[in-house]
């Protein structure tokens, strides 16, 4: 298949574009930098006035993984604005590429977030769930997936691919977590008992890639593990994956003022289920954290 990706160089991107290079893909990543050919991955210029459709007619599918990354910096007011405006920006230059092609692709995937679920120690969401958080995550989110919606009005099967806490090695919010016990200082976040719904970076690529091999999938998708930890069994986890101690607590009111608003990463959460993936048989490679952990770190 014919496949572009934007933010193929991001953490998420490097992995798909590793896997569909694997399975013999052709692959299209859209950069700000310049167009180059690098081991049979075609890179090509976007945004700022550039016209790459003319190089992607025949276009089996498109992944939209760009955007400002939550990880980067405190959430300042000038910040939040660089994580929104980046994700309407690129989703409207997308969508404006599909209005310029001759031929559009049949499928568009486009990332998301869990954030979109309100945070909660009882609730388990689903693809259908109606419920929605109303802080800047959610909303961010919410729009996010509204502009993206209007891929379907141009006749294109459109996936919002809601990804949980992406695991990897050195890059998301993995290595931050970890940090602590590398340094023997590693305890429970917060009250502990808030919900991670984590996925290992390896089946977000997988997972996306599935979507766009099964026509059924379509709307929001769920990508995280079927198996969400609290907090407190999350960095046990890791203390034992690392061989550290899990002793020293990190209380809320710390992380508020070292973090900020963005502290709610961590502190807050959800019980998230990959329903849709299941029931398309989609097959994780890891459901156990500890796997995942040990086939980061050892």
């Amino acid at each position: 298949m014919k496949i572009a990706i934007a933010g193929g160089t991001g953490f998420v991107g490097q992995e798909l574009t590793k896997l569909l290079c694997e399975q013999g893909h052709e692959v299209f990543i859209l950069t700000r930098g310049e167009e180059k050919y690098i081991d049979g991955v075609q890179y090509l210029r976007w945004m700022n006035g550039a016209k790459p459709e003319q190089s992607l007619e025949d276009l089996d599918a498109f992944v939209n993984l760009a955007g400002v990354s939550l990880n980067d910096g405190r959430w300042t007011a000038s910040q939040k604005k660089a994580i929104y405006n980046s994700r309407m920006d690129t989703t409207d230059e997308v969508l404006r590429i599909f209005e310029n092609l001759t031929e559009r692709p049949s499928v568009y995937v486009n990332a998301s977030a869990v954030g979109i679920y309100p945070t909660s120690t009882t609730a388990v969401y689903t693809e259908n769930s109606s419920e929605q958080a109303h802080d800047f995550l959610g909303k961010t989110v919410a729009d996010w997936e509204q502009k993206a919606m209007h891929a379907e009005q141009l006749g294109i099967r459109t996936c919002l691919t809601r990804f949980g806490v992406i695991l990897g090695k050195n890059e998301g919010a993995l290595p931050l977590i970890v940090l602590p016990y590398q340094l023997f200082v590693g305890g429970t976040i917060g009250s502990g008992e808030q919900w991670l719904s984590w996925v290992h970076v390896e089946d977000v690529a997988r997972a996306i890639l599935h979507a766009i091999e099964t026509p059924e999938l379509s709307g929001s998708i769920n990508i995280t593990s079927p198996n969400a930890k609290r907090m407190k069994s999350f960095g046990k986890t890791i203390a034992r994956a690392l061989a550290k101690p899990h002793w020293l607590p990190v209380p809320s009111i710390a992380l508020k003022l070292a973090l900020g608003e963005k502290s709610v990463l961590v502190l807050e959460g959800q019980y998230v289920v990959p329903e849709k993936l299941l029931d398309s048989g989609f097959i994780f490679k890891f459901t156990s954290l500890k796997n995942a952990i040990n086939d980061l770190y050892n």
